[in-house]
């Protein structure tokens, strides 16, 4: 069983709120919500993975509604990289880079401290990023590139400068042919973008700072505000580690969670 355990959770919260939080760590089997008094709850939190389980325990300390979540389990649930699978979609929710995971939660309005922040660091340093992750953004940084710079040209291999002048052609293409609805629309429009080369590095490459997520949240939040539904746990993007309405512009994604 690849669960933990969630302490100190706010007599406010829902299994919907609960659920929606834990879904950035991976596939769900279930949760199981009990009442702790008067004025709070506790939870077991199962997921299909171990790798979900291990993300969930990096929340530790994390806010939900107000209140600081307890995150544990007794059993150590390794983020190894899973054995690859047919699947229609490149990668799943728990194959990303947890610092991506992190930013995913700043965007959506979260709280997380810069030292849940400094752990994501930490596992991807030591664990590394799956090759399907990998293999899916290097093939992106060809793709886009030739069909936004021309033949035989990468985002990677490319300057600010080119990048800007590309944009609205990579737009263009993206029109005429729907490249991102085959692709995920947020990476391969965030590749073609002016902060394309960056945001590859981001998410390829192991070596980051707290402050590269704290980036990488801003570009995510910048055309999807956070909703009603995590607007309790939102404020102004501060060193903290929150990123709210009121951060700093950069890319648009995809303001829910992106389980693929």
């Amino acid at each position: 069983m690849f669960s933990v355990t969630v302490s100190n959770i706010s007599s406010s919260t829902t299994q919907e709120k609960l659920h929606e939080f834990f879904s950035f760590c991976g596939n769900i089997k279930s949760i199981d919500l009990k009442s702790e008094g008067e004025t709070a709850q506790s939870a077991v939190v199962t997921f299909e993975k171990p790798s979900s389980a291990g993300t969930a325990l990096m929340l530790n300390g994390g806010t939900l509604d107000g209140e600081q979540l307890n995150i544990t389990s007794d059993v150590e649930h390794h983020n190894h990289q899973e054995q690859p699978h047919h699947s229609s979609s490149p990668f799943e929710q728990s194959e990303k880079p947890r610092a991506g995971i992190a930013a995913e939660y700043l965007a959506k309005g979260y709280s997380l401290s810069d030292h849940i922040l400094q752990r994501a660091i930490e596992i991807d340093h030591k664990q590394g990023i799956s090759k399907r992750f990998l293999d899916y953004m290097r093939g992106l940084d060809t793709t886009v590139g030739q069909k936004a710079l021309g033949s035989d040209q990468t985002v990677s291999g490319r300057v600010h400068s080119t990048l800007q002048n590309a944009r609205t052609r990579a737009k263009t293409i993206d029109e005429q042919k729907g490249y991102s609805k085959v692709a995920h629309e947020y990476y391969s429009k965030a590749i073609s973008s002016p902060f394309g080369k960056s945001v590859l590095e981001f998410y390829t490459n192991t070596s980051k700072q707290v402050r590269d997520i704290h980036e990488e949240a801003r570009r995510m939040a910048d055309q999807h505000p956070v909703t009603s539904s995590s607007a309790a746990n939102t404020t102004h993007a501060t060193s903290t580690g929150t990123a709210g309405p009121d951060a700093e512009p950069g890319l648009a994604t995809q303001a829910s969670p992106t389980v693929v």
